[in-house]
């Protein structure tokens, strides 16, 4: 067997071996390849800088770095559950789970950061689905969810919602609620309007019931959690005496427990033209189901804001049920390539576009 030996990137202040990892059994579509970026241990959530630095949250260390000039350095330490990371304007902002900090990054990062001040908006502390994924909107307003306190419960007024804060003030606005627990957005690059994944709620069987892609048409929308899952399935507690047809469906409803995680809508030029302005997804993987599944990229093509195609786009990190990758974000470079980041293989790839390829 065929396996590919990663080079040790110089990170101050960390020890470990080399991985092999066998790339040779990620299935891509023709044309496509992927290689190793960099090794970033526990890597979860990405941002990046108008410099083109890649920034890495992470959830089960104390630890952020950055990726500048080849390198992988800790941009900040000492945090608890900073898996969510969003740049605006010269700043990196971290979410933690009741909290998010601001950071003044400095052109080039030589040594470990402390913040320069905790945003004035505070979020509940419940560790059950609260690590944060953030990202500014093109309103400038930065984009934050708080997952439900369950596995299935009614939510009440804090939980199960999508909230957006303007960093300079107090505002914290409620854009979505019946959210079970989003760790992904984007925006359509067309439209502008707010689109995100779902994670299902567990314990309904294996197949039932769906992850979700879903489409904000309007703030305050509420999209069914806890009392309809999916499209119009009623949950067997909460679900009785409710109409599904009075809460906002999915625009997709994906594999059940595939745990769908970072999206980002395809803005670049590589890719061929049917990726264009479409949705590649991250599937982290099951973890109740007898079977697994997940633990692939899933491409969603969209025409006017419906889905026409919804395939598997690079799968492999499941091996004989047993997983040996589980990605979780994705991220558009400017070159137009893909970044993937691994928190069970501690990397990130980079998915290239080559139309001679094989």
């Amino acid at each position: 067997m065929k396996t590919f030996i990663l080079s040790l990137l110089v990170i101050p202040n960390i020890a470990f071996a080399a991985v092999k990892l066998p790339l040779e059994k990620l299935k891509l579509p023709k044309g496509f390849s992927i290689s190793i970026f960099a090794e970033v241990p526990h890597a979860r959530s990405m941002a990046q800088s108008e410099d083109g630095r890649i920034f890495v949250g992470t959830r089960e260390s104390d630890k952020v770095y950055v990726i500048q000039d080849g390198k992988v350095q800790v941009f900040a330490e000492g945090l608890s559950v900073p898996n969510g990371v969003a740049f605006k304007d010269g700043k990196l902002y971290v979410a933690e789970i009741p909290r998010i900090y601001e950071f003044n990054v400095p052109a080039k990062v030589t040594r470990p950061l402390k913040p320069a001040r905790i945003l004035a908006q505070t979020f509940p502390s419940d560790g059950h689905h609260g690590w944060k994924f953030i990202r500014f909107g093109p309103d400038g307003k930065l984009y934050v969810p708080v997952g439900a306190n369950c596995n299935v419960c009614e939510t009440g007024t804090e939980y199960g919602r999508i909230y957006r804060i303007d960093v300079n003030g107090t505002s914290k606005e409620v854009i979505a609620e019946g959210v079970r627990n989003t760790v992904g957005f984007d925006w359509d690059p067309l439209t502008k309007d707010f689109w995100f994944t779902d994670n299902g709620r567990d314990m309904l069987g294996d197949d039932m019931p769906p992850d979700e892609l879903n489409h904000l048409t309007k703030v305050g929308q509420h999209f069914g959690f806890p009392y309809c899952h999916g499209k119009d399935i009623k949950d067997p507690e909460f679900g009785k005496n409710k109409d599904c047809a009075k809460y906002t469906p999915p625009v997709v409803e994906l594999r059940a427990h595939v745990a769908s995680l970072g999206m980002r809508f395809y803005t670049g030029a590589m890719f061929p033209k049917e990726y264009q302005n479409s949705v590649i997804l991250a599937e982290h993987g099951s973890w109740n189901r007898s079977i697994p599944q997940g633990y692939r990229l899933t491409f969603v093509q969209l025409q006017n804001g419906q889905p026409i195609k919804v395939e598997g786009f690079v799968e492999g990190w499941l091996q004989n049920d047993e997983a040996w990758g589980r990605p979780v974000d994705v991220e558009v470079l400017r070159d137009g390539s893909l970044l993937v980041s691994d928190d069970k293989a501690g990397v990130i790839y980079r998915i290239t576009y080559n139309p001679q390829g094989k």
